[in-house]
């Protein structure tokens, strides 16, 4: 009984998001494959940039500290 509730509910909630994509409220519709992996590899390069940042600067923190407790 409960997984034939789960169905409706999956069902009606890909229902409201075609209807939505036709409408154009979604902009999923509007890129295709390729530039969507453009677009995420993009991001993850950023992210990936600003992580490197946080590590260099907790390295050179780290060796500062080293430095003081070694003097």
């Amino acid at each position: 009984m409960a997984h034939r509730n789960q169905q409706e509910l999956a069902h009606q909630k890909n229902v409201k998001k075609s209807h939505e994509i036709r409408k154009g409220k979604r902009k999923e519709g509007s890129l295709t494959t390729s530039q969507r992996k453009q677009r995420d590899s993009e991001i993850m390069q950023q992210k990936q940039k600003t992580a490197n940042e946080k590590n260099d600067d907790y390295l050179e923190n780290l060796g500062a500290i080293c430095q003081l407790g070694v003097s």
